[in-house]
Order: C-alpha cells, then structure tokens, then sequence
C-alpha cells in the first residue's frame, strides 16, 4: 500500500449496524433471525435484517408479509433512532483517535485518511485494531476496505462481511473485481442490473469490455457507463472531505439505496429518519438553522437539491420536517426511481448568537406576547387611568 504519492484510504461499513444496535439493547436477539420494521403488523417492508435472517432469504425492503412466510418466528422490532445515532457517535468518536480527515458518507459509514497514520503502522494493523477495538468497546463489527480511492475502498469493503478487511490496489482491480457479478458494482444497483444480466453483460470485466460500449450506453445511458468506468480504474476522487456532509454552516445525512425509492410514503419515512438525526445533531452542536434543504438523486445519476427558508431560525423537529416534506411532494417525479435521499440544514447560528430573546422565545412568541401585554395595559388603562400603568421607555 505504501507506493508513492498513493493515498491510503480506509471506507469502514458497520456490518448490520442497525440490527448490532438492536442486539446491544437486547442480548436475547443475538444468534436468532430478526428484522427491523414496524412491530405488529403484517403490512410494511423491512427496513434490514439480521445475518440469521438473511441466511433464510429475508432481506430489505422485503415486504413483511413475505418475511414471515420465510419464517414463521421471525421476530420484527422496531428501535427509536436516537440509538442509532448513539452508537453512529461512539463509532465516529474512535475513527478520530487515528486521524481527523474522516467523511461521514452515512450513519453506518465513514471514509477515512489514514494516509499518515500509515507512516508510523501498517494499514492492515491499524485496520484490525480498529475491528477488534469497535467488537470489544462497543460491541460492533465492522468490514474495512483499504484502496486509493474512494469508490474502491467501499467495493472492497463489500467483498467481505462481517468482520471482512481487503486490499484493493488499482493493479489489483482485474484479479480481484472483474470476474465479479454486474451487480456488486457500486452506483449499479438491483434495479439496473438484471437488465444488463439479461443482455449477457453478467461480470464486471463484461462491464469493461470497449466491444460491449455501445450497447451498456444504450442500457445504462452514458453518465452511468462513464462514472462507473472511470471509478473501477481508479480515476475517482481519492479527497475525503469532513465537510462534504458536515460543517461549521451545514448539517447534513443522506443515504444510498440498494433498491431504489418509487413510493412517495417510503421517501417521507426515510427523510424523516433522517430529520430526526440531523435535528439531534443540531441540538447537540447548539445551533439554530434557518434553511431546510433536500437532496434527490434518482437511477440515471441525476441529482435535484431544493431548498426553502424556515420563517424563523429553529431547532424544532416538527417545523423542519414539514419543509421536508413540503419539499419532497412539491419536486419529486413519481415516475423516476430514487437511489439517493438527503437532508440538509444550513444558515446555522450558534444559541448565544440570536438575536436578543431567541434563546427564550422565537420572534412569533415574542410578538404575541408583545401583542398580548398591550392588550392588557390597554384595558387597565381604561379601566383605572392612563397613569395606572405605562410600558418603560
């Protein structure tokens, strides 16, 4: 890994993230197949699964009907978010401890420099003392992918879980990615790629063959046959960016999806997951924003942001999410198929930096109560005189 002038980076996918969190709070989960979706009720679809689970064919967004006639004790819970977002904080806490260029790509997810922590030990050792310090700290397993790029470090994260760690070097991509399926292609997706298996594009180095440029174009369309090229050749951003996601004037989550969002009420439960965090962390970080922002990014790679300004600055869940949700109905196309949603908070200000009384009141509170001691200085007024009561100059 250590070649000159190639940056070393770690993509480090926690395996079954949500259903480890569900198995810290209830140890009784562990070694049986269960899934996370709404309790008691057979309508829904699944939102993940445990390893056990899916050994059995239960998988995401399998409908929950389905899921239980795989297996009739499945069991379907459900755990308040604020947990994930626990457990995503301790996870992004230990990443620092070895360096500060960490990119937060989702709550079960970071790209990590570890270029320079590299100088004093190898990767793959500080690769496994980052697995075996998250199992016995936390009680979480991670996969790690080692490569110079982006995009290769998450492929080689995905070659192995749980617990997985692989190298990915660009000499390596031929050996290692090209016999695999289409499908393993990240940027692909599920929907995608059973209409390249079909036409006898099955393997990556298909994928890659300049005599099947045409007809994948023709596929796929030539924004997503030029990205995923240039990224399986390791012509990508090899940049992590902590403020990509997060910084001093944005606040912001997204998600990528395996199979892609097309109903308008799977969109709006999961932004308003996604609310629900960025919120916290606004809570956590004292800020008020002022600007809601969502991002759409749909199966040809084309992505939409969206903005509107709250009335006032807020950290209140319920005005937030109704500018998501706003937003949502109001841009997106229902005949387009979604791979990518996020939210966004903007034009932050810091608690003691509002204006005066916005750490008590927001400006409509202040104004009604204004409003009402008028009235009420109004009526003793005419009741008992003028100079009963008067506001101070």
């Amino acid at each position: 890994m250590k070649e000159n002038n190639v940056k070393i980076i770690f993509h480090i996918d926690m395996n079954a993230f949500f259903c480890s969190v569900a198995c810290i709070l209830d140890p009784s989960l562990r070694g049986i197949p269960f899934a996370i979706g709404r309790e008691g009720t057979y309508k829904g679809v699944l939102s993940t699964a445990s390893y056990e689970a899916r050994a059995l064919g239960i998988h995401s967004a399998m409908p929950v009907s389905d899921a239980y006639h795989l297996c009739k004790n499945l069991k379907v819970i459900h755990i308040d978010y604020s947990y994930y977002e626990k457990y995503h904080y301790l996870f992004v806490k230990l990443i620092r401890e070895y360096t500060k260029l960490i990119e937060v790509a989702s709550i079960d997810e970071v790209y990590a420099d570890m270029t320079e922590a590299s100088k004093t030990k190898h990767p793959l050792v500080l690769a496994k003392e980052i697995q075996a310090r998250l199992l016995k700290e936390y009680n979480l397993s991670c996969s790690i992918g080692i490569a110079p790029t982006l995009f290769l470090a998450k492929m080689a994260s995905d070659l192995k879980k749980p617990l997985g760690l692989t190298v990915l070097r660009k000499r390596d991509v031929k050996e290692i990615l090209y016999p695999l399926s289409v499908k393993d292609i990240y940027g692909i997706g599920k929907r995608t790629s059973p209409t390249l298996i079909q036409a006898g594009i099955k393997t990556i180095a298909d994928f890659m063959n300049e005599d099947n440029k045409q007809l994948i174009i023709d596929l796929v369309g030539l924004n997503t046959y030029q990205y995923v090229v240039s990224h399986i050749l390791g012509k990508s951003s090899n940049i992590v960016d902590p403020n990509r996601y997060a910084n001093s004037r944005s606040i912001s989550t997204s998600s990528t999806f395996d199979v892609y969002k097309t109903s308008l009420s799977d969109m709006e439960y999961e932004l308003r997951g996604m609310t629900r965090y960025v919120v916290s962390r606004l809570k956590d970080e004292q800020y008020y924003a002022k600007t809601v922002t969502i991002t759409l990014r749909d199966s040809d790679f084309n992505t939409i942001t969206r903005q509107k300004k709250l009335e006032e600055f807020s950290q209140d869940f319920d005005e937030i999410i109704a500018i998501v949700v706003e937003l949502l109905e109001n841009y997106v196309d229902l005949n387009k198929q979604y791979r990518l949603l996020g939210v966004g908070l903007s034009g932050l200000v810091k608690k003691d930096k509002l204006p005066k009384n916005y750490d008590i009141f927001t400006v409509s509170d202040v104004m009604k109560k204004e409003i009402i001691i008028d009235s009420i200085i109004h009526s003793f007024q005419e009741k008992y005189g003028e100079n009963v009561i008067k506001r101070k100059k």
